[in-house]
């Protein structure tokens, strides 16, 4: 089997998995307890059924199985096809429903909120894969030293702690007690005061998102460390690496341009599968440093049983990680020529 038929082969198991995805989203949160009526009806002391009944009716909720998943179906594709509203002149960008929280349109939501995550949890991805992959293969070369067991400690400890502690003791050093960075926020500029020039505001922003920053990316980077190793590893006993060593190859070469290059297969996985949950947002960091992300975002949802936010963000995270996976596969035979579209 050729790319061509590979290419399609699998662009239609990922598009009969995201029409699974689709069924699976709207039946998990039919089944889910709790009404959002309630949650909505008891703060603003909507006592009267005739007037929890309006609140239902407003939202969807009193329409019966098939016409809500018909209208969940319409909203899920028109948000997919936001990108053609500039070509034809159309408002899919309204779509993905309406949030029951602020009664706006769930896409405008999303592309509030899109930016901060994407600078947040991107940043902090990329730093952790470049780092832990670096760090895993000095750990490898390096075995059995006590630069391997520092590395493997220290990539474990952070590993291990909770993302929430870790944010809080930075909130607690670096914010409270030596007020060096901000504690919550992106920026300390707003519409009313808004910044001098774009590299006050740059610079702003990189010092609201260092502390959350820094804080994903310790969690993050140990499972690449500890992954990095295992695979290099396996790989720098094999012949070709004694073969290149006795050529006289440089041993930075010997490392990343022949052992890594080979080891890093199960590298691309876990990293295409991290990238994927961008869009997810790191709910607990985020929420820690009320930053404004989608992870905070989602946090709100839940606390208010808001199912069309919460069918969104799992429907465009779901999306995400079948887009990566898919890209990941075609990487594979790049990499690696030995492996065969089948």
């Amino acid at each position: 089997m050729g790319l061509r038929s590979y290419l399609i082969k699998r662009t239609a198991y990922s598009v009969i998995l995201l029409l699974f995805v689709l069924i699976l989203n709207f039946v998990i949160f039919q089944l889910m307890p709790g009404d959002p009526t309630m949650i909505y009806a008891n703060p603003m002391r909507l006592q009267k059924a005739e007037q929890v009944e309006e609140i239902r009716r407003l939202w969807g909720l009193d329409q019966p199985i098939y016409t809500k998943f018909a209208t969940y179906m319409q909203n899920m594709f028109k948000g997919l096809l936001f990108w053609l509203d500039p070509l034809i002149g159309t408002e899919f960008s309204k779509n993905f429903g309406i949030s029951y929280m602020s009664g706006d349109y769930v896409a405008k939501e999303v592309g509030e909120r899109l930016s901060n995550t994407i600078l947040l949890v991107g940043v902090s991805t990329i730093l952790a894969i470049i780092i832990g992959v670096i760090l895993g293969v000095i750990a490898a070369h390096r075995r059995g030293t006590p630069t391997d067991g520092i590395l493997v400690i220290a990539s474990l400890t952070t590993y291990s702690l909770p993302s929430f502690w870790m944010g809080m003791i930075f909130l607690l050093i670096f914010h409270h007690r030596l007020g060096w960075f901000p504690g919550v926020g992106t920026t300390s500029f707003s519409s009313i005061y808004p910044a001098p020039n774009v590299f006050a505001y740059v610079s702003d922003r990189l010092w609201h998102l260092f502390l959350p920053a820094l804080t994903l990316t310790l969690f993050m980077y140990g499972s690449y460390l500890l992954l990095a190793r295992a695979t290099m590893l396996e790989t720098l006993t094999e012949d070709y690496i004694v073969t290149a060593r006795a050529k006289g190859l440089k041993e930075r070469t010997v490392l990343f341009k022949h052992a890594l290059k080979n080891a890093s297969l199960p590298l691309i996985t876990n990293a295409a599968i991290s990238i994927g949950f961008v869009l997810s947002g790191a709910i607990i960091t985020e929420q820690v440093f009320v930053y404004p992300g989608l992870g905070w975002w989602t946090w709100k949802a839940i606390d208010f049983v808001d199912y069309p936010v919460l069918q969104t963000i799992f429907f465009l995270v779901a999306l995400c990680v079948i887009a990566a996976n898919f890209i990941a596969d075609i990487l594979y035979g790049v990499i690696d020529p030995r492996i065969k579209y089948e």
